[in-house]
C-alpha cells in the first residue's frame, strides 16, 4: 500500500486499522484503532494534521486534504461515503458524510449528523448535532437524526476491515 512521508511528516497508523493496498496516505496523517481506508481513497496531509478517529471508515475514492492553517479532523465511529471530499473541516463522532458530498473549510458536522449524498457544505457552516444537511448548498434540518443512527454502519465497516485483512487475496 502506498504510504508516504513528506519530509518530516510521517503518517501514524494504528496497527488495528485496515488500509486497503490501493489507498494512498501521505504526510501528516493519524489513523486510529479499527479505522478503515478503502480502495483509491487519498488522504494527503501536506501541512496541517488529518486525523481519523477510532472505528471510522474512509470509503472508496474519498479525498481528504487540509490547508496550511486548517486541519481536517474526523471523529470516532464516522462513515465517510464513497467519493466524498473533506478539506479543513471537522466531522464529529458518529456522523455520516454521504456519497459524493463535499465539506470544506471551517465547516463542522455535528455529533451524529448526516450530510446527504452529493451535498455541498460551504465554508464555515455549522451543522448542529443530530441534524441532516441536504442539497447544494446544503440546507440544514436540525434535530431529525435519531441517537446512534450511524453506529451500526460504523460497526459494519469495522467488521468488514477485519474480513478484508483476513480473507482478501490478490489473484492476478
Amino acid at each position: 500500500m502506498p504510504i508516504y512521508s513528506l519530509g518530516e511528516l510521517v503518517p501514524r497508523i494504528d496497527p488495528t486499522a485496515y488500509i486497503h493496498p490501493e489507498a494512498v496516505i501521505i504526510g501528516n496523517v493519524e489513523i486510529g484503532p479499527e479505522a478503515s481506508v478503502w480502495p483509491n481513497a487519498v488522504i494527503r496531509g501536506d501541512d496541517s494534521l488529518i486525523s481519523i478517529g477510532a472505528r471510522s471508515s474512509v470509503q472508496d475514492n474519498a479525498v481528504l486534504h487540509c490547508t496550511a492553517e486548517l486541519p481536517t479532523i474526523v471523529g470516532e465511529d464516522v462513515t465517510l461515503g464513497h467519493l466524498c471530499h473533506l478539506e479543513g473541516c471537522v466531522i464529529e463522532d458518529q456522523a455520516l458524510v454521504g456519497v459524493g458530498a463535499v465539506v470544506i473549510h471551517e465547516a463542522v458536522v455535528g455529533y451524529g449528523s448526516i450530510v446527504g449524498a452529493n451535498a455541498m457544505v460551504r465554508n464555515g457552516t455549522i451543522i448542529p448535532p443530530h441534524s441532516m444537511a441536504l442539497g447544494v448548498p446544503a440546507t440544514v434540518r436540525e434535530g431529525v437524526v435519531p441517537e446512534e443512527a450511524n453506529l451500526m454502519n460504523a460497526q459494519i465497516y469495522v467488521e468488514r476491515g477485519k474480513q478484508f485483512r483476513e480473507q482478501m487475496k490478490r489473484i492476478d
